[in-house]
């Protein structure tokens, strides 16, 4: 095609001529050629379980993700916004300093610490929605990871928690991930011991492998999403 463009132009607009147009016409190419624009750039959001709070670094679910998403190929760069003991209000108050120019696309994993204190449910939905918020504003798409509530709580509490990821995701049409823990084969971390560090709450490094796996399509769901 360049070489049938740059034969026409001889006769069309002679020799000085055709060194704009094809210097202009190559520029062109390049800048809408696939994978111009580099990788697409993924904030991952979240807590300790983000972070990789007791792994070595390596191990972490970021570096895990990183490997995973290069073995097939993906083109994306995964910076590791997980801030340990964080909750919903904490993602709610950074999002909008964490979300630069460069990102195109996140992935939200909040919430484990809103269960660990008991918070309303009311407010993590408020919380999260004020994320997803930001995110929408700003045209940047969003993988919402879900968290489901222990049964201590009560059914009540329970029912409210769980319905807020879904929800919302439906609500801003978000990409969703239905629980962190899905790769373990339970939401409850207490049915899955052999893949959790001895607190029983943080995933070990053959856990988070796992949690990967599983959720690593979506990511490729994301990655394609903000393309």
């Amino acid at each position: 095609m360049v070489l049938h463009l740059i034969a026409n132009g001889f006769s069309k607009y002679g020799v000085a001529g055709l060194r704009g147009k094809a210097a202009a016409l190559i520029i062109c190419l390049f800048m809408t050629a696939p994978g111009w624009a580099g990788p697409v750039t993924v904030l991952a959001m979240g807590d300790s379980l983000t972070q990789g709070y007791g792994l070595v670094e390596s191990e972490g679910f970021v570096p895990q993700m990183r490997g995973w998403l290069a073995e097939r190929g993906a083109d994306v760069e995964l910076i590791n916004g997980g801030v340990s003991g964080d909750t919903t209000a904490g993602g709610a108050a950074r999002v909008a300093w964490s979300l630069t120019e460069d990102v195109d696309a996140m992935i939200v994993a909040l919430g484990g610490n809103d269960l660990l204190r008991g918070i309303d449910p009311a407010v993590s939905r408020a919380n999260l929605e004020a994320i997803l918020r930001e995110a929408k504003a700003r045209d940047v798409a969003v993988l919402l990871v879900g968290m489901t509530a222990p049964g201590n709580y009560g059914p009540d509490y329970k029912a409210a928690f769980d319905a807020i990821y879904p929800d919302l995701a439906d609500k801003y049409g978000t990409l969703f991930f239905e629980s962190f823990f899905a790769g373990l084969g339970t939401s409850d971390p207490a049915a899955a011991r052999d893949f959790f560090q001895p607190d029983g709450i943080h995933p070990n490094a053959g856990g988070v492998a796992r949690i990967v796996d599983a959720m690593g399509p979506a990511v490729l769901r994301l990655i394609d999403r903000a393309k």
